[in-house]
């Protein structure tokens, strides 16, 4: 009998550990190659683990158990054969038949005893309270179901009414639901809680607001959508235009694209720009490398991709590692406006909102405009508000008029139409 180990292979650099988080087979199981066979979760993301061979399986650990990594976690049996499919169906068939002949006169056993141990009607009158007893429920906003009731037949008497206590302020209603869950958070969510509160404590962490009005994109958009979507096979969204206009400001405010080190500043001259997507496990922040040379089909495609492979559960560990600034879209779940958490090492982050049709004052006129809230929060122990405030400034450019400042004045050849 030929045993393969499967061991927890490494996920990425500085991963040490992962939890199983699901198994997707059973004890004894036949798998066959390259079959997921279970949800590993580690600090940054939850990864799939295929079988090695095919062969019956054996189960190392549980589920929710930390491992780690090189850990065995199961033992795949490659010289048995695989079981016939319709070996158990044909057992079950054959024996069906005597089982029947058994059984076929306990049914109306069970029905007469039933009906012979079924008890009494209650009485009409259990629970209702007689026309006093109303009045004064009435007055204490209680209801008869609140009230046990003390009179002939279960009758809730007047007594019964003024001696009841009133339920407590925010206490739950009669029949309401109390039950309550536990459910252990994945590794990926405690590590999370880990850094967000240590950005809290260890950064000094401000944010800067401003609104952009969303008028150009939405004419650019409308007159080249279908002909981008025909030309390029993506479509033509908002975060090619914001991500644009992101780079571009971070090339005008390099402090704004740098990290800090104890007491030493890296200011990178790339610009690297996670973009956060919400998955079934949770928010990931896949990376668009060296966003500062993409196009606007360039990012689109790219932030395409990255996106099916969160929501399908195939993004690498690779893919989301690094990144330089970090661009948020809580509108699309219909935030009007927040102050995003710094994704550390970055030092800044851009929380886009939803847009909203506004009266806005333009040349003297009220208006009524697509208008979108825009918020900065950076570390201010390396970002001034001159920076900040700045940044945020050339964005706005970018975005109120993105044909000078993000297309060089020629809107199809921006688009590559």
């Amino acid at each position: 009998m030929s045993i393969l180990e499967m061991k927890v292979p490494s996920p990425g650099e500085s991963i040490t550990e992962v939890e199983i988080a699901t198994w997707l087979v059973q004890d004894g199981d036949y798998v066959e190659k390259d079959q997921p066979i279970a949800e590993v979760d580690s600090d940054k993301a939850t990864l799939e683990l295929p079988a090695e061979q095919s062969g019956i399986i054996t189960l190392k650990a549980e589920e929710g158990e930390v491992v780690q990594v090189g850990q065995v976690v199961c033992l795949i049996d490659v010289d048995a054969a695989k079981p016939a499919s319709d070996a158990p169906v044909a057992a079950e068939n054959a024996q069906a038949p005597q089982a029947e002949q058994k059984t076929v006169e306990k049914p109306e056993i069970v029905q007469e005893a039933k009906k012979e141990e079924k008890p009494a009607a209650a009485s009409y009158a259990a629970g209702t309270p007689s026309p006093a007893a109303k009045k004064i429920l009435d007055e204490k906003g209680m209801t008869s179901t609140q009230v046990s009731g003390t009179g002939k037949d279960g009758r809730i008497t007047k007594q019964d009414a003024e001696t009841a206590a009133v339920p407590a302020m925010g206490s739950a209603s009669a029949g309401g639901s109390r039950a309550a869950s536990r459910t252990k958070l994945s590794m990926l969510r405690r590590k999370l809680a880990v850094r967000l509160v240590s950005v809290k404590n260890e950064t000094a962490m401000l944010t800067t607001f401003n609104e952009v009005d969303m008028s150009e994109i939405f004419r650019i958009r409308k007159q080249y959508k279908d002909e981008f979507s025909q030309k390029h096979g993506v479509g033509l969204g908002f975060m090619s235009f914001f991500t644009k206009a992101v780079t571009r400001a971070l090339q005008m405010y390099p402090d704004v694209n740098a990290s800090i080190d104890g007491d030493f500043k890296t200011n990178y001259e790339f610009c690297d720009i996670s973009i956060a997507v919400s998955g079934p496990k949770g928010l990931m922040v896949p990376v668009l490398r060296n966003a500062e040379n993409m196009t606007f089909r360039g990012v689109e495609a790219n932030i395409k991709s990255l996106a099916d492979k969160v929501r399908e559960g195939g993004i690498s560990v690779d893919e989301m590692t690094g990144g330089t600034f970090t661009i948020t879209n809580g509108g699309v779940f219909g935030s009007m406006l927040s102050t995003p958490i710094i994704n550390p090492p970055q030092s800044a982050i851009l929380g886009m909102h939803n847009i909203i049709q506004r009266p806005v004052a333009v040349d003297g006129q009220v208006v009524i405009r697509p208008m979108m809230y825009l918020a900065m929060s950076y570390d201010h122990r390396i970002i001034d508000g001159r920076e900040s405030v700045g940044f945020l400034v050339a964005v706005k450019e970018g975005i109120d008029n993105p044909v000078e400042h993000l297309m060089n004045g020629d809107e199809r050849k921006a688009l590559e139409l």
